[in-house]
């Protein structure tokens, strides 16, 4: 299967595309839219361009943005994934530079340091290909294309455990939408469904071993989010795995914290699930 970067020699980047996710622990350190022109049309409905100027070349730009307050919330998956309605919100939240290719999250795209900057400017902006951005709408595949280059980036800028993984899961996210938006009349409608749930995995899997390594090494919030959140984003992602100490262990922490009702709610249900997977694996209980 093709790399976690594949995808990036588009932006003139395809060196990049071999790169390791996570640099090696320290030894002292313990496809085809469903949609049709109106739902494309509908979609726009929620956009808008918003005006940023990128930290690394000081240039003006637009971003397809969605409106504060336009999309409704209809619920949310096991590991937090948000479904709005009529809008997959996902696929607008990298913003990328079109001058000089720095892309990264949202939350993110302002906080670069000096020495950041100036890996950016190096490894990317170098032989970043400039971009037209002239679409209303995104596809699947072209919001990938952008996860994977803010996921380049930082990489390239050296960014913390956290924010890597925190891209990572959100483009299993979005691979997960693209996998539940095709079209299943398509001839290899099987086949993309497969490439979609292999890169869904192969991203939580880099998520996984982000947050962990986070865990132990970094302060929260982390990314907007509390220990508690984390924590059970972690226990989710290793029961998809079959690391069911590792969920286990994380399902008793919470439990035990100041977690709020709600999140100590979905962890009870989500500790039954863990043990009726675990009988399931070893049905005689040795």
């Amino acid at each position: 299967m093709a790399g976690i970067l594949s995808g990036l020699a588009r932006f003139g980047l395809g060196k990049l595309e071999n790169m390791e996710v996570y640099e090696e622990p320290k030894k002292e350190d313990a496809g085809v839219e469903v949609k049709k022109a109106a739902a494309s049309l509908q979609e726009q409905d929620f956009l808008f361009d918003k005006s940023c100027t990128c930290p690394i070349c000081d240039k003006e730009f637009k971003t397809r943005t969605v409106k504060v307050g336009k999309a409704k919330l209809s619920g949310s998956d096991l590991d937090l994934r948000p479904r709005y309605e009529q809008i997959d919100m996902l696929k607008y939240d990298i913003i990328m530079c079109p001058f000089c290719g720095y892309t990264a999250l949202s939350r993110f795209f302002k906080f670069v340091t000096a020495p950041q900057a100036k890996n950016i400017k190096k490894t990317i902006s170098a032989t970043f290909e400039p971009q037209k951005e002239t679409k209303e709408i995104y596809t699947y595949d072209e919001a990938l294309e952008r996860y994977k280059l803010a996921l380049a980036n930082a990489i390239v800028k050296q960014t913390k455990a956290s924010e890597k993984a925190y891209i990572c899961l959100k483009t299993a996210w979005l691979l997960r939408g693209k996998a539940e938006h095709l079209d299943k009349n398509l001839p290899d409608y099987e086949a993309q469904k497969k490439q979609c749930e292999e890169e869904e995995n192969e991203f939580l899997h880099n998520a996984l071993e982000g947050f962990i390594n986070a865990r132990q090494s970094e302060n929260f919030p982390m990314c907007g989010m509390d220990e508690p959140t984390v924590d059970y984003l972690i226990a989710v992602t290793a029961m998809r795995f079959e690391q069911y100490d590792v969920a286990s262990r994380l399902v008793a922490s919470i439990m035990q914290s100041s977690a709020n009702p709600r999140m100590k709610d979905k962890t009870r249900d989500l500790k039954e699930m863990i043990v009726a997977k675990m009988k399931e694996k070893n049905p005689s209980g040795k």
